[in-house]
């Protein structure tokens, strides 16, 4: 995914140090890329400007997601059906990064569509609506990756 950030209007006008922007995508989106497939474009945008601005606060925020999201307690897979649950729960639109995660580290359709049955119970019907919205996108996400992998 190419970016769309204009980084060097970013560092004119926001007074970004550019070089420690280009280090914070540069150390840091490999995670991203990894476990998405691409970089989103709030993170790239937080890689980039936080790690303009404050790259020390960029390496925090850093490290303690990648502590959480690491623990040898729990797998991959269960990790991001948990976070795409609670996100779901709460309504974030990045509930949709993590079934995407959720798929990439293993988990089939009927594992997403439990964790948005648990929602149901505690946030309703638009946990439902949503939730089922989000895995249409996902499928057809995977639908179109898959016609250009046949195509090539």
């Amino acid at each position: 995914m190419n970016s769309s950030l204009d980084t060097a209007a970013l560092a004119k006008f926001a007074g970004l140090d550019s070089l420690a922007s280009q280090t914070a995508v540069c150390t840091h989106a490999h995670t991203y890329r990894n476990l998405l497939g691409f970089l989103p474009h709030r993170v790239e945008s937080r890689l980039n400007f936080t790690g303009g601005l404050d790259s020390q606060m960029l390496n925090l925020q850093e490290r303690m997601r990648n502590h959480a999201m690491t623990t040898p307690h729990i797998d991959a897979k269960t990790i991001q059906l948990m976070l795409f649950g609670m996100l779901l729960m709460d309504g974030n639109d990045a509930a949709e990064t993590h079934a995407i995660a959720s798929r990439r580290a293993g988990a089939g359709w009927a594992e997403l569509q439990a964790v948005i049955n648990l929602c149901f119970l505690f946030r309703g019907l638009p946990a439902a609506n949503r939730g089922a919205d989000i895995l249409v996108r996902v499928a057809g996400r995977e639908s179109r990756a898959a016609g250009a992998d046949d195509a090539a």
